[in-house]
C-alpha cells in the first residue's frame, strides 16, 4: 500500500470543517427522518393506507432542484434525495409493520 503524503495545514483546517459540517448533516438528516415519522404516524392516524406519496416526492424534488445553486449537479442531487426518500419509506414501513403487530397482539391474534 502507498505511504500517505503528509497533510498540510490548509488541507487539515478543511477536512476538519468537512467534519464538522458531516455531523451536522447526520444531525439534520436525522431530524428529517423523525420528521418523515411523524408525517407516517399521522398518516396512519388519518387512514391513509399508502406510505408512498409521488406527487409529494415530485414537489420536494422539485423544490431543491429550484434551491441547487452547485457545484453540485442537479442528477446528483436529485439522487441523494431519491435515496434520502426510500430510506425514509422504508421507517415508515417498519413502523406500520411494529404497529400493526401490537395491534394484532392487543386483539388477541
Amino acid at each position: 500500500m502507498p505511504e500517505r503524503a503528509p497533510e498540510t495545514a490548509e488541507l487539515r483546517r478543511l477536512r476538519r470543517k468537512i467534519d464538522t459540517l458531516d455531523r451536522r448533516l447526520v444531525s439534520l438528516l436525522n431530524e428529517r427522518a423523525e420528521l418523515g415519522r411523524e408525517v407516517g404516524r399521522e398518516k396512519r392516524r388519518a387512514g391513509i393506507r399508502a406510505i408512498r406519496d409521488a406527487e409529494r416526492e415530485r414537489e420536494v424534488l422539485l423544490r431543491v432542484t429550484m434551491a441547487n445553486t452547485g457545484p453540485l449537479a442537479q442528477a446528483d442531487l436529485l439522487a441523494l434525495y431519491e435515496r434520502l426518500m426510500s430510506a425514509t419509506r422504508a421507517i415508515e414501513s417498519r413502523d406500520r409493520r411494529k404497529a400493526t403487530d401490537g395491534e394484532d397482539r392487543d386483539r388477541g391474534a
